[in-house]
């Protein structure tokens, strides 16, 4: 089963960034938008793992929420990556630099390692997708519009809990389900 550990956006803010989508595609078919559905912030893609490994993930997730408190994220500006307008692949919406958001990411991927999980090659960069580019070359009038809200402030929400989801590959796209969730203390 493919899998990852996230953070579930509040309805709010899903309701909020479905808005900021629906006024960027714009009939737009070159980039594939994120649904409501599909709206999490990333804490470690863990792709395929058997059957067997999901307790032994449980557990370490119990672990680890137990050793933080809930905190703020404040989604803020948007962008694209990479920065090269003519080669642009993602379109996000940022979140502010969060110091217990960094910290349980970090802790994360360094007891995931001890399981086996590779640690992410890239630094951490946390941001909501909006959309994933299928072809760049017709981006321009998207970008433009994206830019307008570059510095605009998109909501907050206090994380609770952290998210262990199940990705199912579907023709549609990726369908997502909860496998378990653990509280932050």
């Amino acid at each position: 089963m493919r899998t990852f550990i996230a953070i579930n956006l509040s309805p709010e803010i899903k309701n909020t960034l479905s808005k900021l989508i629906k006024e960027l595609a714009q009939g737009d078919r070159s980039i594939k938008w994120v649904s409501e559905d599909g709206m999490h912030l990333t804490l470690k893609f863990l792709g395929e793992i058997g059957k067997e490994k999901v307790a032994e993930i449980e557990n370490l997730l119990r672990s680890v929420s137990e050793k933080y408190r809930p905190f703020l994220l404040k989604l803020k500006g948007t962008g694209f990556f990479p920065a090269n307008r003519k080669a642009a692949r993602v379109l996000w919406v940022g979140i502010e630099e969060e110091k217990t958001l960094e910290a349980l990411q970090l802790k994360l991927e360094g007891e995931l390692e001890k399981l086996g999980f590779p640690r992410e090659e890239r630094r951490f960069h946390p941001h909501l997708t909006l959309g994933r580019v299928k072809n760049p070359s017709n981006l321009e009038q998207t970008l433009s519009l994206l830019e307008k809200y570059r510095e605009r402030s998109f909501g907050e929400m206090t994380v609770e809990k952290i998210t262990f989801f199940q990705s199912t590959l579907r023709p549609t796209g990726a369908e997502y389900s909860v496998l378990s969730e653990f509280k932050l203390r």
